[in-house]
């Protein structure tokens, strides 16, 4: 007879999971029972942070959830940092883990992998965090899995198996029901949005990650009303190189222009967070005349309050949108507004950042249509505060939201497995990497075309840089990097250096990328 953990593989096989990442161990035997006949491919890191980072890079690539097996305890704490990076950008994330023994589970007898309460310190990361007690609440708690994915702001969903109940026989009835769509936008709302956006002299559009894979509806919009499109950095690609696109950091002062001087705001699919909108913390977000927000997350619409506010799929408002207005809005300069932000926005980066900009331009121009995941290294920085890419959804990163180190590398590789045939490109600093330099093997062991960049500046820049302002001795910024070309020798993947030069970069590049297989690039700052 089928066991419970048997019937949770044969479920995700329903929902279209082809790929699980994980490290097997005492407490996740049982969930492995089925694998290997299920057809789902299985990948194999060497840290569960790093489970979780390819979960998520499978995710932003491939739009579906990233699952990731972790055992009890210590497997789900090392996996928190990756949820916390996930609920920050709303990345769909479903994380298994084993649990001990129902009887056990509070009485803190010292059992091995114990922990007080594992699912309530999981709840301060998840969107939901459940517990499979009988065989009867496996597919409840898929199916609730499942509609935090589709019908609300996408997360991190954890589902914990008790040891003692995994392997028990699956006699429930339950039938899976399909995941709940968003609810449908009141289309008065909509004409209300679209009497305000036509009547505007000078609207601007602010899109955020919730639309990152909106390109054309966008564009469409965007000609229609005569407005400049504001990308936040979850959003870059979305308008390469078009006349009304913004592909800027709304923190810089330029940008900020723009916002305040615009009579109509509409913002779809963004949180105005901080990391976007107030990166240097200079006193919150742009001032707006009149704002709509389009956002699927009640609770993160009444967080920022609007003129109008627009509940459901930004993807869903920005079509009806489209319909509704059929005639072009008032000529309101967009292209010259845009074009200004763009020039001026420049002219506050410092000789540093705009050197940086030059070697991410010549990278996508090199490599045209790349998938470019970041860790929060120096050119990650500088392209978040102003880099155009030419892949809608194709530049993410770890330099914004919750910020974690260590991402990049396990997040390509999630990334290349969601995307076989796009070219990937990791850039990590070498502090950064050294969190996540193991995965290199991963990489290896599954033969991904990854191109893994790897900034040496000896330490830790940015915050050596933000100590020396603040006027804080710095201490703890120079840490040793290892020699990389050992490194990636010891990892059987080609070695690649040059300096940080754009004719030196281009040929470096084209050189690592010949073969197929993964490949290392150290530039040497």
């Amino acid at each position: 007879m089928t066991s419970i953990s048997e019937e949770l593989v044969s479920q995700l096989v329903s929902r279209g999971v082809d790929t699980v990442f994980g490290i097997p161990g005492v407490h996740t035997i049982e969930l492995y029972r089925g694998l290997a006949s299920s057809g789902i491919r299985h990948i194999t890191p060497r840290h569960e942070q790093g489970a979780g980072f390819m979960a998520d890079g499978y995710a932003r690539v491939s739009g579906r959830p990233g699952v990731a097996f972790v055992i009890t305890g210590p497997g789900l704490t090392n996996t928190l940092t990756a949820m916390g990076q996930a609920r920050a950008d709303s990345v769909p994330m479903l994380v298994v883990s084993g649990v001990n023994a129902l009887s056990t589970l509070g009485q803190g007898m010292g059992h091995l992998h114990e922990l007080p309460n594992q699912q309530a310190m999981a709840a301060t990361v998840a969107l939901e965090s459940i517990r499979i007690q009988t065989a009867g609440d496996l597919i409840p708690a898929l199916d609730l899995a499942y509609d935090c994915f589709s019908s609300k702001r996408p997360g991190p969903v954890h589902i914990e198996v008790p040891l003692d109940i995994a392997g028990t026989s699956y006699d429930s009835r339950v039938v899976a029901t399909p995941a709940i769509a968003s609810s449908p936008i009141d289309s008065r709302l909509i004409a209300q949005a679209s009497e305000m956006l036509q009547a505007a002299e000078h609207p601007i559009i602010l899109a955020g990650g919730g639309v990152r894979y909106q390109s054309r509806a966008v564009r469409a919009l965007a000609e229609t009303l005569d407005a400049p499109v504001v990308q936040t950095i979850n959003a870059r690609g979305l308008l390469y190189q078009h006349p009304l696109g913004v592909p800027a950091c709304a923190s810089l002062q330029a940008v900020r222009d723009l916002i305040e001087a615009a009579d109509v705001v509409l913002a779809l699919g963004t949180e105005l967070g901080a990391t976007d909108y107030d990166i240097d913390e200079s006193g919150g977000i742009a001032e707006m005349q009149k704002l709509i927000r389009v956002d699927i997350c009640e609770a993160q619409l009444a967080r920022r309050p609007a003129q109008l506010s627009i509940i459901g799929d930004a993807a869903d408002a920005i079509e009806q949108l489209n319909t509704e207005i059929t005639t072009p809005a008032l000529e309101g300069r967009g292209h010259e507004r845009a074009a200004k932000a763009r020039y001026d926005a420049k002219l506050e980066m410092n000789a540093d950042m705009l050197m940086l900009s030059d070697l991410l331009n010549a990278l996508r121009d090199t490599v045209p249509n790349a998938v470019m995941v970041g860790d929060s290294a120096q050119p990650i920085y500088a392209g978040n505060y102003y880099y155009d890419h030419d892949r809608p959804g194709g530049w993410f990163n770890a330099a914004t939201g919750f910020g974690a180190l260590g991402y990049a590398i396990p997040a390509a590789i999630g990334a290349a497995i969601a995307d076989p045939d796009a070219k990937i490109i990791c850039i990590a600093g070498d502090g950064g990497a050294q969190f996540s330099l193991p995965e290199l093997m991963s990489a290896k062991d599954e033969n991904l075309s990854i191109l893994f960049i790897i900034w040496n500046n000896s330490g830790y820049k940015e915050i050596k840089t933000w100590m020396i302002e603040a006027e804080v001795t710095v201490v703890g910024c120079d840490p040793s990097p290892p020699d990389f070309s050992a490194v990636a020798a010891s990892c059987f993947i080609p070695y690649y250096k040059c300096l940080p030069e754009v004719d030196e970069l281009k040929r470096a590049v084209l050189d690592a990328m010949i073969k197929p297989g993964p490949a290392v690039l150290e530039i040497v700052d």
